[in-house]
């Protein structure tokens, strides 16, 4: 294909417009517990609470998820983006690259870019952790 002047000429707006797309950044806000949409997967529930960018484009997402005893949200995996867990209830076993720490409430865990991590319920009463998630993955 042959780009000529009038092609490029009428290209240059739409490669202008998709360059310089940012979002807007997340206003300040509440976030009540009690309206926050319940999602069920088995005996697990997780409420979505902010998905968004700062003022500098960084994206962030945090998510509350309670799981049963001696269960896990989901198959230990990995991704682009960093995630950093807290503890509200219970116990968890919080594995990143094959190595597992049990952290009770108010504990932490953080897991790198592209570091294998999962979790699991580590007691025999329901847990509840928050979840931040800190990056993109595109």
């Amino acid at each position: 294909m042959t780009v000529t002047r009038r092609k490029l000429a009428a290209l240059l707006p739409i490669l202008a417009g998709a360059a310089s797309a940012e979002e807007s950044p997340a206003p300040s806000k509440s976030f009540r517990f009690e309206d926050l949409p319940v999602r069920q997967n088995g005996g697990n529930t997780s409420r979505a609470i902010f998905r968004g960018v700062t003022h500098s484009q960084f994206p962030f997402e945090a998510h509350e998820t309670e799981i049963a005893a001696g269960s896990a949200p989901h198959p230990p995996h990995h991704h682009v983006h960093e995630e950093m867990v807290v503890v509200l209830e219970g116990a968890v076993e919080f594995t990143v690259n094959g190595q597992t720490t049990k952290l009770g409430p108010g504990s932490v865990g953080y897991a790198a870019s592209n570091d294998e991590h999962g979790l699991k319920n580590a007691g025999d009463a329901r847990a509840r952790y928050f979840v931040i998630a800190l990056g993109r993955d595109s």
